[in-house]
């Protein structure tokens, strides 16, 4: 398995990725064409973040999306690691570990990083297993939003 940036090549799977991963943890269907675009544009803008995925055998099995939160207590860039998805088939071998992994080497190079944040939903325990068996803990903040591409 290798874990590279992901290319617009890459484009297609990283969105079939995605809309797999809402509807199986959060039950929502995603319009694909928008998601494909917004794919697309991230691709296309490395300000606006970036992704790696994990290959095997020539296969996406594996992603995550980085996007960048300034933080002007710490002078520093979090980042948020998003758009977590392992292929079923490919689940329990460490293919989420080697993403993560990766992106800490990365964060390391990169002296402008303040640290790594994810968000992950309530119920899914074996999720946060995993990320806290990586390092990562609980914070006492509490996610809120309001999301303009669903109210109208």
């Amino acid at each position: 398995m290798i874990v590279r940036p992901a290319s617009p090549a890459d484009a297609a799977s990283i969105a079939e990725y995605n809309a797999a991963m809402a509807l199986e943890t959060e039950h929502t269907s995603l319009d694909r064409s928008r998601l494909r675009a917004g794919v697309e544009a991230l691709l296309a803008d490395p300000a606006k973040g970036f992704y790696l995925v994990a290959e095997s055998d020539g296969e996406v099995v594996g992603q995550l999306m980085i996007t960048y939160e300034w933080s002007d207590w710490r002078n520093g860039t979090f980042w948020w690691i998003q758009s977590v998805y392992v292929a079923p088939a490919h689940r329990g071998r460490g293919v989420f570990k080697a993403l993560y992994r990766r992106v800490e080497e990365l964060a390391s190079q990169n002296g402008g990083v303040c640290g790594l944040r994810l968000y992950v939903e309530r119920q899914n325990d074996r999720a946060k297993a995993v990320y806290e068996g990586l390092g990562m803990a609980a914070t006492h903040y509490q996610m809120m939003e309001v999301d303009y591409t669903l109210s109208g």
